[in-house]
């Protein structure tokens, strides 16, 4: 079994790859990373490659951490990308990160997170990062 995550370096993404970690190595699954194509300030448009998440995990401090396998995709939508990645890995779990909105905003979520809840086969946990929920 495994548990994917949709991951970008960011402080969502940050949560949601914590969050997957944890439960991964609760479970003793293996930890899918969907890495989708973001927007670096620096560098135009990116993906965080096999490095980059795993530093990110590295920085989680979790020890023993679970088996981790990175996927990354530019091409399709983001929820387009990770319904498949969920498909292609057998996912029991799926965890996205979501950012804060405004008072108005808390009634929608975004496109890509909606379409993941809905159409997901698996159950999907959906976490805010820390700043978040102090805040």
């Amino acid at each position: 079994m495994s548990v994917v995550v949709g991951y970008s370096p960011s402080a969502q993404g940050d949560a949601a790859l914590a969050a997957a970690a944890r439960e991964a190595k609760r479970g003793g699954d293996t930890l899918v990373v969907a890495s989708h194509a973001y927007h670096d300030p620096e560098a135009g448009r990116a993906v965080a490659d096999a490095a980059r998440v795993g530093a990110a995990i590295d920085a989680l401090g979790i020890a023993e951490p679970p088996q981790v396998e990175v996927r990354t995709g530019e091409d399709l939508d983001v929820g387009d990308f990770l319904l498949q990645v969920v498909h292609e890995a057998g996912a029991r779990m799926i965890v996205i990160g979501l950012r804060r909105k405004s008072r108005i905003g808390k009634l929608n979520l975004g496109a890509s997170a909606r379409r993941v809840v809905l159409e997901s086969p698996c159950p999907v946990l959906a976490v805010k990062h820390a700043d978040a929920i102090a805040a």
